[in-house]
This record gives structure tokens, C-alpha cells and sequence, in this order.
């Protein structure tokens, strides 16, 4: 059968970019149409699209033409990838000299384990081989501390060119800087906006983190002065969004995602994890209890069109590690161990992604997802 190209043309304007308004006709993101016999070659331009993105746009084209043009038509589409006009705008921020990557991970509510899958990333990356740092930027309510068996610990002041530091504490190969090293286990601290900056920036800037493969940053859940704080300080690669499945945290959650997608801050979202997913208990391993509902974040980071990276159940085991500071990643062999490693893997693939499609905060090459040796600059 030959195929008409204008019928490929006109089943093409039915479909349209999400975020756009223009059919990718209108919107000139189709370049060139091309038909032999019953084949189809359609050459699409887009402005540095997720790979996820791309895979859709691809699965509508080829089922909006197999359903009004030729249902046996075999279809090829090629992408041409070009940096849009803003892309320099991606990177906020002045750069610490050796670290290659920041990770913001953020929840739009509290209580959904943020920091808890903050320190098991960490750790897992340190298992990787990687370089790994966490700053706590949750100045309110600093958890990250009690995660890594430091509380009561103090950082020591180095000398650096002539000018005093902060030394990070180091633990399970992680190094750590928190507000909550600076203050009493039962001290509030009542810092208005400013104050909290400040105290941000000096733990970001005044300290020596040395040569890192990861900043790993723990923000403060929701949205406000903290968030814009370290936008407007770090050079980000990529943000993290946690939440349950409950529909309560993922409308706080899309909130999140929003606010880093927003024009004038523009940060990437490397993906969104699932935490709390499910329950089984001990006794039936073989059973789950979607205790919050069942796959709210997965549906969410489809409709919003970024990764999902994983999820993590409700394992006792887990609240306990990090009660003790003892982060779950630090077992052997464990399922929940392995739900940790496929998370953080997820994440290192989705960084490789963002350094090859947008101005990275440095340029970075990972060829092995089991280990950071292959990073190279």
C-alpha cells in the first residue's frame, strides 16, 4: 500500500507537546515527513525532552498514524535534539570547586521519609565507590545527624589560606554538615528567613568538602525561603522529589515539582520516589497492604512527566536504622537493601541524562553504574 503524506501530515496536527499549545505541525517541531510505499519516516525537533518524554511522544505518533492513516504502516521517528534558548539559565548559583554533582532532595510535606531516603542514597553512593556528601538544609528540623550517629558531634575549625573552615564529619564514608551539629537536642531554633540563609550559606561556603562525586542537600519540606536560598547559592544538577502514595502528599508533592519547573528558578527534576508504598509483615512476606494507597507518586511522575526511580516499603526495619543511625543501606543482602541500590541507580542513569542534555554544573562521565571510578571530568 502507498501512503499518502498528507494524511500522515494531517493525522500529525492531532497531536500536540504537552505543555504547548500548537499541534507539532504548528509548532514546527516536525521538520520533514517522508513516505515509501507503507513506511514513514517523521524527523521531529525538540528542545531537550526527558528520555521518558521522548518515548511517549514517540508511542502517540505511531498510534495516532496506525489508527487514522495505515493500522500496518511501519513508522520510524527521529529525534533532533537542540538546547533550548534558556538552558543557561538551568544553572543557578556559584559552583564549590570539586564537586561534580548537587542532588537537592525535597517532599512538598513532612513525614514522608525524606531524610531517611536522603542517608540511605548517600550511603548506597559510597557503596558505589563514590565521593558523598550531605548538607542538612533543613534548618528547622535537622534529622540528618540522628541518621548518621552524630548527635552531640562538632565540627572542627581548619585553616585555609588564612581563613577559618568548617571540617564536614565524616561517618560510613559520608560527610556531613548539618544546623543541627551547631545547637542542643531540645534548642528550637527561631530564625526568621534571613537568618536561616545565612546560616545555609555559611555551612555551603565556608566549609571544605573536598573533592566529592555527590552533594547530596536535604531540603526542608514545602516551598519558601530555604528552597530559593539554595537555588540562588548551588549550581544544582538535579532535584529529588519524595513522597508517599497518599493523595494528601502528592498534591504537596506536585507542588514541589511545580516550584523547580517554575521559569525563573528552572531546575531539573531528576524524579520522584515512592516511599511508605506498601506494607507486608513477616509472617506473609508474600502479601502487600497499600496502607496509603497504591502507586500515587508512579502516577504522579507520569502525568508530570518526569522519572520514577523507585519505591520503598514500610520496613521496620527501616525506621529502626535510622533511629539508631544506622542507615538500612549499610546491611548486606536484604530486599530492602536492594529497594535502596535500585533507587540510587535510577538516580546515577538520570544524572547521566541531565549532564549530556542540559549545561551541567561540570561535565561528568559515569560508565558504571556500580561504582564512581569511571567518573571521569
Amino acid at each position: 500500500m502507498k501512503i499518502d503524506k498528507n494524511d500522515v501530515l494531517k493525522a500529525l496536527k492531532s497531536i500536540s507537546i504537552p505543555g504547548e499549545e500548537k499541534n507539532i505541525i504548528e509548532s514546527k517541531a516536525v521538520i520533514n515527513v517522508m513516505t515509501f510505499g507503507d513506511q514513514i519516516d517523521v524527523d521531529l525537533k525538540l528542545k531537550n525532552p526527558t528520555l521518558q518524554a521522548r518515548k511517549k511522544i514517540e508511542v502517540t505518533i505511531l498510534k495516532t498514524i496506525h489508527e487514522q492513516v495505515y493500522e500496518k504502516a511501519k513508522i520510524k521517528v527521529n529525534f533532533k535534539i537542540v538546547p533550548s534558548n534558556k538552558s543557561n539559565d538551568a544553572i543557578k548559583g556559584s559552583p564549590i570547586p570539586g564537586i561534580l554533582n548537587i542532588i537537592a532532595i525535597s517532599s512538598g510535606k513532612g513525614g514522608v521519609g525524606k531524610s531517611t531516603v536522603t542517608a540511605n542514597i548517600a550511603v548506597m553512593l559510597t557503596k558505589m565507590g563514590c565521593k558523598v556528601g550531605v548538607l542538612d538544609a533543613d534548618i528547622y528540623g535537622p534529622s540528618i545527624p540522628t541518621m548518621f550517629d552524630l548527635e552531640g558531634a562538632r565540627p572542627r575549625s581548619v585553616q585555609v589560606e588564612g581563613k577559618s573552615k568548617m571540617e564536614p564529619i565524616e561517618n560510613y564514608g559520608v560527610k556531613v554538615l548539618s544546623i543541627g551539629f551547631f545547637t542542643k537536642p531540645e534548642q528550637a531554633v527561631i530564625w526568621r528567613g534571613p537568618m536561616a540563609s545565612k546560616a545555609l550559606n555559611q555551612m555551603i561556603f565556608d566549609a571544605v568538602w573536598g573533592d566529592l562525586d555527590f552533594l547530596i542537600v536535604d531540603l526542608p519540606p514545602g516551598t519558601g525561603d530555604i528552597h530559593l536560598s539554595i537555588v540562588q547559592s548551588l549550581p544544582l544538577t538535579g532535584a529529588v522529589v519524595v513522597s508517599t502514595p497518599q493523595n494528601v502528599a502528592l498534591s504537596d508533592a506536585k507542588k514541589g515539582i511545580t516550584m523547580f519547573q517554575q521559569k525563573n528558578i528552572n531546575v531539573p527534576v531528576l524524579g520522584i520516589v515512592e516511599n511508605m508504598s506498601y506494607f507486608s509483615p513477616p509472617e506473609l512476606p508474600e502479601n502487600k497492604y497499600y496502607i496509603f494507597g497504591k502507586r500515587g507518586a508512579q502516577y504522579l511522575a507520569n502525568d508530570k512527566q518526569v522519572p520514577f526511580l523507585g519505591s520503598i516499603p514500610i520496613v521496620q526495619s527501616v525506621r529502626e536504622a535510622s533511629d539508631f543511625g544506622h542507615p538500612a543501606s549499610l546491611q548486606e543482602n536484604s530486599s530492602i537493601v536492594k529497594k535502596f541500590e535500585n533507587v540510587t541507580k535510577n538516580l546515577v542513569s538520570q544524572v547521566l541524562l541531565r549532564n549530556k542534555n542540559l549545561p551541567p554544573t561540570k561535565v561528568v562521565e559515569i560508565t558504571n553504574l556500580v561504582g564512581c571510578e569511571a567518573i571521569k571530568s
